[in-house]
């Protein structure tokens, strides 16, 4: 244990534990069991190491996980719907790398909770007057929400949620949604990186815990993934709506309980 306590952030074996729950539940969730597993990444890490060491050590864990989940869902993918929000998670990532120092994680944790709970809602409205809103693609409308989920996964680590606004009402494939998924914020982890590293979040005990954790990193994307792939689009959906529900609300609480804090 001293060996791997030099070397890196798990100076006991309460740090290594909430390395692997944490890196486990991240896991399913970028295998495609959605974003609520992937909101616990942080916290949890947070209660043995610093949140910024702890935000630091998922960035190159999500980058590994991101390459197995681009293998495992290689050709299941919507191009229109990455068409429309990439750009906008491009410039959203670019605003918050400059106004990171400047905006209150809690209030940007708040908001997007906020908006998640009230996309639900309205959405269980709609299918109880049995009159579902018909969504197709729309440049403005991804985006937009492609933007703030840039933005908020830039500030917040919290870009699930307004990416599953635009992109949940498309009703695609099941494997093509999770696919689409995959590549939207693949591509946003790795734009991340020029922010990430101009910073000096990238040290030698921050990668070489990341590298620790890779068989687990592995092991929990493809057990994700293989769950998905044995589900049904009625069992897909409710799954997902749920996710983003009980996303929404952990981070309504997240972002209460630092505001009352503070």
């Amino acid at each position: 244990m001293q060996a791997l306590a030099d070397l890196t952030l798990f100076h006991d074996l309460p740090s290594l534990a909430a390395a692997i729950v944490a890196v486990f539940l991240v896991g399913l969730s970028k295998g495609g069991l959605g974003g609520a597993f992937a909101l616990m990444g942080v916290p949890i890490l947070s209660l043995v190491m610093s949140p910024v060491q702890a935000a630091a050590l998922l960035l190159p864990v999500l980058l590994m996980m991101d390459a197995v989940s681009l293998w495992t869902w290689r050709g299941w993918l919507d191009r229109a719907t990455l068409w429309h929000a990439l750009p906008g998670a491009a410039l959203g990532i670019g605003v918050g790398g400059l106004t990171a120092a400047y905006t209150p994680e809690a209030m940007v944790r708040l908001l997007v909770g906020l908006v998640a709970l009230g996309f639900v809602a309205r959405m269980a409205l709609a299918r109880r007057a049995g009159r579902v809103p018909a969504t197709g693609q729309h440049r403005l409308r991804g985006t937009v929400w492609g933007g703030v989920a840039g933005f908020t996964s830039f500030v917040a680590h919290a870009g699930g949620p307004p990416f599953q606004v635009y992109a949940l009402p498309l009703r695609l494939d099941p494997r093509v949604y999770t696919g689409t998924t995959v590549v939207f914020f693949s591509v946003v982890n790795v734009i991340k990186l020029v922010p990430y590293t101009a910073l000096g979040q990238f040290t030698a005990p921050v990668l070489t815990s990341a590298l620790v954790l890779v068989p687990l990193t592995v092991g929990s994307t493809l057990l994700g993934a293989k769950i998905v792939k044995h589900m049904r689009a009625d069992a897909f959906y409710p799954l997902m709506y749920g996710m983003i529900t009980l996303a929404g609300g952990k981070l309504v609480w997240d972002g209460m309980t630092a505001l009352v804090a503070g």
